[in-house]
């Protein structure tokens, strides 16, 4: 499970935006809830039943899109039940059933791995701490943020392309690496608020706040963006540039 720096330094240090420690947990907190009011369905877009289920899912989807992700991986699930079933997985099969998902070799190579690691070291089940999912092949501490927040409810922060691009828009950090964008923007909200969070800005950021062409004129949170006016603010205009994201 993700820590969060608890020294005196970093909860009294400067916000990147200047305003005052408090101002900025303030309208992070605001721009959750208004996030969370305009997303009332924010949730993990990969499909799936188990934590195995997910944690495939997720290594998966590095790369491509959870609709490819989602159409593929029914087949996949079928045929590779539990994790023994990874283990033992036929490489050339398994290649084929990737395929769709751009980088299948590589992918196979760790999805086996995967399953004999958890074969042999978790008795075939998905462990739920963080410190022993980074240690499987193909997990990162992002797949593995994930997978505590969505499988198992232990909430996590999950910094993808998305997330961090947010953060800093609304000058939440200014830092690029992700472990240190996660352990900055966890000391803005509550712990129990860190998985909601991760899905609120993911969602935003697919569907409005984009990299290129941002929507400034619909954002439901641009009052307190210290970015806004990055891309289009014409409300008619920046309706047009709004994507309904990978579920319509």
């Amino acid at each position: 499970m993700p820590t969060t720096p608890t020294t005196a330094s970093s909860k009294s240090a400067a916000a990147p935006t200047g305003e005052s420690r408090l101002a900025l947990v303030r309208r992070a907190r605001r721009i959750d809830r208004e996030l969370a009011a305009a997303y009332p369905d924010a949730r993990a877009e990969l499909d799936f039943t188990t934590p195995l289920e997910l944690l495939i899912a997720t290594v998966l989807s590095a790369q491509t899109t959870d609709v490819r992700v989602n159409a593929t991986t029914p087949a996949i699930f079928a045929r590779y039940p539990d994790a023994a079933a990874y283990a033992a997985a036929d490489p050339a099969e398994m290649e084929e059933l990737f395929r769709p998902l751009g980088f299948f070799r590589a992918k196979t190579r760790s999805v086996i791995g995967l399953g004999q690691a958890l074969v042999e070291r978790f008795d075939g089940e998905v462990p739920a701490r963080l410190e022993d999912l980074v240690t499987l092949p193909g997990v990162g501490r992002k797949t593995a943020n994930v997978v505590l927040g969505n499988a198992f409810g232990i909430p996590g922060i999950t910094v993808d392309t998305h997330f961090g691009r947010l953060a800093r828009r609304f000058g939440w950090t200014t830092e690029q690496d992700p472990v240190k964008v996660e352990h900055e923007v966890g000391e803005l909200v509550p712990k129990k608020d860190w998985t909601m969070l991760s899905h609120h800005l993911v969602w935003h950021g697919r569907r409005v706040c984009h990299a290129r062409k941002p929507a400034c004129g619909a954002c439901p949170v641009a009052r307190w963006c210290p970015s806004y006016g990055t891309g289009e603010t014409d409300p008619v205009a920046a309706a047009k540039l709004v994507k309904p994201g990978p579920r319509g």
